[in-house]
This record gives structure tokens, sequence and C-alpha cells, in this order.
């Protein structure tokens, strides 16, 4: 066994799993689920074709660790990725250095916030992301280990343990995984063409969020634009109260995932493409974001009417896209 992996131990082959599992607990860099033992031929698998396996990439909040290629691929490693999926989580990664995002703050609030991320693309297809039945929920093993992967870069890079730089209250269960992918089988422009990046480019999102809130249509099944809009309009107004940003005068961004069924519905009815849509809920929620187009729809999930609203963190987070 070795220890020069970015200063992580690495197993050698022959270790059993339960002395692996031991090793990675004792050097602090469990998330208390089983993971993947690190030896030289995965780390190195991992790394494979990249330029430039040291580049810096900034550092991370809260304990401000050094972010490269190799200090991510090793969290990719112990978190199940495949080699293919270290450039997903890098640029993720990247993405939450921007100062905009606040890692600082989401990594280190008493509150629920944790990174949600989104993949667009070509390459969430690629790699077999789910953006259709469950999506954010268990039994891919893609978004669970490129999720898991991130969360373990903010904790293991970026030092946000609890008790150390995580000092969450309570936490949520994102903060193991959530990730997921956008559909480009809808009606709209997707988040990363309204965004500059083109119809069909790879790309990545984070958003720090405080958890997942169902929403249903006003009359069960969506007749109208309104009737699917409305429910969504008065969550967010709900989310501005219970994370006191009611208290604030800035109004920030909004984020809604709507299944394919939703749009479509929306979609028959002459005159609502995105732009109506944005503009209906911020002038019906009267302050709800800081302008028309800072509320962002996202296309996901499988067959069905039910609606997931994200709040986005009370503290203070700008979502931010990166391609891949």
């Amino acid at each position: 066994m070795t220890s020069d992996w970015c200063g992580w131990p690495v197993v050698d082959e022959a270790t059993g799993w339960e002395t692996a599992q031991q090793v990675l607990t004792d050097a602090e860099l469990s998330d208390g689920l089983p993971l993947v033992p690190p030896t030289r031929r995965r780390l190195e698998a991992m790394v494979a074709g990249i330029a430039d396996r040291t580049a810096a990439h900034g550092m991370m909040p809260p304990m401000f660790g050094e972010l490269t290629p190799e200090s991510v691929a090793y969290q990719c490693a112990i978190a199940g990725c495949q080699p293919a999926e270290l450039p997903v989580v890098l640029a993720a990664a990247t993405a939450t250095l921007e100062p905009d995002f606040n890692l600082l703050g989401i990594a280190t609030t008493t509150g629920t916030a944790c990174v949600a991320l989104c993949v667009h693309g070509p390459i969430a297809r690629k790699l077999g992301l789910n953006a259709g039945t469950n999506c954010l929920g268990p039994g891919n093993r893609a978004n669970a280990s490129i999720g898991r992967a991130l969360q373990l870069v903010i904790r293991n890079i970026g030092g946000a343990r609890a008790e150390t730089g995580d000092m969450a209250t309570m936490g949520q269960p994102g903060k193991y995984t959530f990730c997921f992918a956008e559909r480009s089988d809808g009606p709209f422009p997707t988040l990363s063409a309204r965004r500059g990046l083109g119809a069909d480019a790879s790309a990545v999102t984070v958003m720090g969020v405080s958890g997942t809130a169902e929403v249903l249509p006003d009359d069960g099944e969506g007749a109208t634009p309104e009737a699917i809009l409305s429910p969504i309009v008065t969550a967010m107004r709900a989310g501005i109260v219970m994370s006191s940003i009611h208290r604030k005068n800035e109004r920030g961004e909004q984020v809604v995932l709507l299944p394919l069924e939703m749009v479509q519905k929306i979609a028959r009815h002459d005159g609502w493409d995105l732009a109506r849509v944005q503009r209906y809920m911020f002038e019906e929620g009267h302050g709800v974001a800081r302008s028309a187009d800072a509320i962002h729809p996202i296309l996901t999930g499988g067959a069905g009417y039910k609606m997931t609203y994200l709040p986005i963190w009370g503290g203070g987070s700008e979502t931010v896209t990166r391609r891949v």
C-alpha cells in the first residue's frame, strides 16, 4: 500500500474489501457508503488521455484544497465512475468555483444546501445518464456515481466534512448524490442552448439548492398553461418565505423541472413559448426572481404530471453552466 496519489492512499490489488474500506475511512475519505478501492490500475485508467494531470483548476472552499484532474480522478474512482465520466465531474467541480455560485456558503451553511448537477447534450446520452423515469432517484449507475463523485470532491478536496467545514444542522440526502440529465426532445430550447452554448452542446449546470418539492397542476391534469404554472409560482413564493429571502431586497434565480407531458401541454396553446412561460411565472409571482429569464424550466423525467421545484439556497447562489 502506498500514499502517493495526491497524498491519499492507493491500495494494492490484493487488499481485501474490508481492509480497503477501513483504510479509506481512517483517511477520512468516506461519505459513509462503501467505496470502490482506489488501486493504481483504476486510478491510472481514470486519468488516461488527460493531457495535464496536475493542472491547477483552482482552490476549492471551504478548506481550499487544490482542484486538479488527478485529485478529481481519485474521487471519481472511489465513487464508482467510469473514466469517460471524469471530464463531466471535473467540469462541474470547476463550475462550483465561480464566485457567484458561492460554494463557500453552500458548503458551510447550517442549512440544507447541496450542489445539484444537471448534464446536458450528447455527453449525457453517451454516458447513459437518466433523464427519464425516476431521474432524481436510484437505479442508474452513471447518475449515482457522477453525482456522488462531485459530492466527494466537495468533501475530500474542498474539506466540507461534518463539524469541520460542513456545519449543516441536518443536511439532506442530496449531499450523497444529486445528478440528472436534461432531455432534448421537447419544444423549448434546452438550458445550455439558452445560455449560448449551442443547441447540441455537451455541458453541465451546477445549482445550489435547498431540496426538492413535488408540484401538481391545479386541475390535476394540466388542461391549461395557467393550471400547470400557477402551482409552481405558489411553490416559489412559499420557498422565498421558508428560506427567509423575503427579508432581502434582491431576488435571484428559480429552477423547476418539468416532464415532457407538461411541456407539450403548454406548447399546444398558441403563443405559449418558453419566453411566455417565464414571463407568466415572473409576473404572476410578483418578484419571485430578478427577471423573467432568471426562471429556468428544465425538461427531464418520465411519464406523468408531477413537476419538481428546486429552491435555490436562500443564502444566495447563482447557477453556473459550463461546456464539457
